[in-house]
């Protein structure tokens, strides 16, 4: 009901008319971001995420982290785009209709620790930036030389382009991981916003021009979360998420929000959509049941403990006993059921049921669908 009355308050906040915008035809996309986004880049760079990772969809691995598709897959499909490819990936790739250049793991900022130290990528949203600005300029000299040509996007694709970020999520677990209070996590929020906003910057200054932002989603209700930093009984609110850590995403998307309004004032002929993916994915665990989904809390592929859950035998993990090679996380029977996929990404499932939610307008500012997201609107939610 509460979803309900958001999309007929939204549809009342939408412009007169869309019938006074353009219908967007984006040539291409071009993805930032994490493991909620990464088609395969750190596949590519790391090793392939294991079976029974896309065994719903892709029937074998894919790159993703997931049983099927990601967001970003949902977000191709619904404007006629193949799959993006990941620009770390030389595996029968093609780009002409843009690049992923998100890996699992990625930060907004710069980690100081190694992939095997702490888990969190090398490839850093600065590092994807270079990844892009190269890419742009090798592209257009690959066409030039008419080599590759229908591999590679044209040269006005990318002002016309859709870009997408994804990206923030692991800037806060990072400061849990170092054992930072609240707080101090809170304190450094916006030095990585500021790094998030230069790089939207130099987009801009390469011509991108319309620009779709996910907000953080609600850590505190990760399984992930809450068996690794072992949340309380007096931390969990009335749907089963920790409020604490639920509390640092809502102040990041609560300054990641202001962010974009100043980068609106900025940057004056971009068309820069916030999507309130938090709410969409709080919603969806707090009324889980009520959806048709089971216990939003337990992870479908993983092993063990309270969320079927161990950090140390990850979904696809194996191990040898008597010479015999052994998979010890395994999928449940329907990951359709499932929200939670492997204790830290959503099923293919929960994907699409969020993205059902986010592509209409009903959770975005200004409220305005995918479809109609290259039109600069004047107004903006207050």
């Amino acid at each position: 009901m509460e979803l309900l009355k958001l999309h007929l308050i939204a549809l009342f906040l939408l412009p007169t008319s869309t019938l006074g915008f353009n219908k967007c035809n984006f040539p291409a996309i071009f993805n930032f971001g994490d493991s909620n986004s990464d088609t395969g880049g750190l596949s590519a760079a790391f090793g392939q995420a294991p079976p029974p990772n896309g065994a719903t969809f892709f029937h074998s691995p894919s790159g993703r982290y997931c049983d099927g598709r990601l967001l970003i897959d949902f977000i191709a499909e619904s404007v006629g785009l193949p799959y993006l490819d990941a620009f770390l990936d030389s595996m029968g790739t093609n780009f002409r209709h843009g690049c992923n250049f998100a890996t699992a793991g990625s930060t907004i900022r710069r980690q100081n620790t190694t992939i095997w130290q702490s888990g969190y990528s090398p490839i850093s949203l600065d590092v994807q930036y270079l990844q892009f600005s190269d890419f742009i300029t090798r592209s257009q000299n690959f066409r030039e030389k008419g080599v590759f040509q229908n591999l590679f996007p044209e040269e006005d694709y990318f002002s016309r382009a859709l870009y997408t970020f994804d990206i923030g999520q692991n800037d806060l677990t990072a400061g849990y991981k170092l054992n930072m209070s609240t707080e101090e996590v809170k304190a450094y929020v916006p030095d990585v916003l500021g790094q998030l906003s230069h790089v939207i910057k130099l987009i801009y200054g390469q011509g991108g021009r319309t620009v779709w932002v996910h907000n953080t989603g609600p850590v505190g209700c990760l399984p992930y979360v809450m068996d690794r930093f072992l949340v309380t009984a007096a931390q969990i609110d009335k749907h089963g998420c920790s409020s604490p850590y639920n509390d640092v995403s809502q102040y990041f998307n609560l300054k990641l929000r202001e962010l974009v309004l100043q980068l609106r004032e900025e940057l004056p002929a971009a068309a820069i959509t916030y999507v309130d993916v938090y709410a969409v994915k709080y919603s969806l665990i707090s009324q889980a049941k009520k959806l048709g989904f089971e216990n939003p809390f337990v992870a479908c592929c993983g092993h063990g403990g309270k969320y079927n859950y161990n950090r140390f035998i990850k979904c696809g993990s194996k191990t040898v006993v008597n010479g015999t090679e052994t998979v010890l996380a395994v999928s449940c029977k329907d990951p359709s059921t499932r929200i939670s996929w492997d204790g830290t990404h959503f099923t293919e499932a929960a994907n699409r049921w969020i993205f059902d939610q986010v592509v209409g307008g009903a959770f975005s500012d200004p409220p305005v669908s995918l479809k109609f997201a290259c039109n600069k609107m004047n107004t903006s939610q207050k």
